[in-house]
């Protein structure tokens, strides 16, 4: 089987699962419990959060763990528009982010939130001064996607964390989600004040993510209860899932420096034959775009046609983000960047990992090039 859905999830690595099943056997132990076992279980969480901060190159007292990148974005959102609503009631956003990031912006709407989504131009990208332009005098929180989980565009988020230092009583919160372990998002450096991390999107296991909570921010947590994470994130904490991501991270970020450029050899393969196609149009931008992200649409046929007839071949894609694929909507990322309906509705996302290989990509580029020959008989 060739797996180009990596977006949606990857698939965890046997040592990453050897943690958690080690840790879950041994050091079951709550780590608020007094006793031995609970001791146990703490210093490997403590340990976990210091090996992630490293890698983040953060403290450790500004990592929080969540159940996953749907969590952290709405703690982020929610806690940070709770907090600071005396101070505004006005949020600026984009038009091409998550379902979890725009979902949680219409919920906050309901309560008397202003939300403002910043357009984008065709490849994607939004314009910092647009963003500035939107600033107001009660705006309290600016969140953006870095990576877009649909086209793999990378925001500007370096200048607008620059842009943002003019502004000091609003907060800068991105969705690193896709990003991580392929495009480098250096926390202090761009001035980010909250980030949102997923470990299932980097071969760590599905239910474990993390917050990045910049010192001396504060939020509003959204789960009461028994005060873990320093009364952010109440519950009892998944310590051998949060083991098994610390580890994850430290293989995606060693497979970065050694396999980046690999990956996007893989990804430039498949632009270059793809785009001398008749009737395929390449969304994904050539300048600006991840590493492992391509967008295309095949003229004159839907996308969920296309992903089954694929899936017959044992070549697993996507159409567009995993949690509103079975929905059978329109890419929103796609519509806003100005693709027609008709495009946008036969939208097809391949999705790399560092476990592809430049093989996989050359037999994927011809089954590809079988599957449409075959429908295009069927239809004629």
């Amino acid at each position: 089987m060739i797996y180009f859905d990596n977006s949606a999830t990857t698939k965890p690595h046997k040592e990453v699962l050897d943690s958690y099943l080690k840790v879950s056997m041994n050091y079951y132990g709550n780590p608020s419990s007094l006793h031995s076992l609970g001791g146990q279980a703490e210093r490997l969480l403590t340990q976990a959060r210091e090996q992630i901060a490293n890698l983040l190159e953060v403290k450790a007292n500004e990592i929080y763990f969540t159940s996953g990148g749907t969590e952290s974005n709405n703690l982020a959102i929610k806690g940070t528009a709770h907090m600071y609503r005396n101070r505004g009631k006005h949020i600026i956003t984009t038009s091409v982010e998550h379902p979890s990031v725009y979902e949680a912006m219409e919920q906050l709407k309901e309560l008397g939130f202003r939300i403002t989504y910043i357009p984008v131009d065709d490849s994607g990208r939004v314009n910092v001064k647009t963003i500035e332009q939107a600033i107001c005098h009660d705006t309290i929180l600016v969140s953006i996607i870095h990576v877009n989980n649909e086209v793999g565009t990378i925001q500007p988020i370096e200048e607008i964390g620059e842009m943002l230092l003019q502004y000091p009583k609003i907060l800068f919160h991105v969705d690193h989600v896709q990003g991580i372990g392929k495009v480098d998002l250096p926390l202090h450096q761009y001035h980010i004040d909250l980030c949102s991390i997923s470990g299932h999107k980097f071969h760590g296991l599905k239910g474990t993510g993390l917050l990045y909570i910049r010192d001396g921010v504060k939020i509003s947590p959204l789960l009461s209860g028994g005060k873990q994470e320093k009364n952010v994130r109440s519950g009892t904490e998944n310590v051998a899932g949060f083991v098994a991501m610390a580890k994850a991270m430290r293989f995606i970020m060693e497979k970065k420096k050694t396999e980046l450029v690999k990956l996007k050899e893989i990804k430039k393969y498949l632009y270059h034959e793809l785009e001398t196609w008749d009737g395929v149009t390449i969304h994904t931008p050539k300048e600006n775009s991840a590493p492992h992200i391509l967008n295309f649409s095949i003229h004159g046929f839907k996308s969920e046609v296309f992903v089954h007839a694929l899936e017959e071949k044992d070549v697993i894609v996507s159409t567009t983000s995993a949690c509103s694929s079975k929905r059978k909507s329109l890419s929103g990322t796609l519509v806003a960047m100005g693709v027609s309906e008709e495009l946008a509705s036969s939208a097809i996302r391949v999705s790399l990992s560092y476990e592809n290989t430049i093989e996989e990509a050359k037999q994927a580029i011809e089954i590809f090039n079988e599957v449409i020959s075959n429908l295009r008989r069927v239809m004629n």
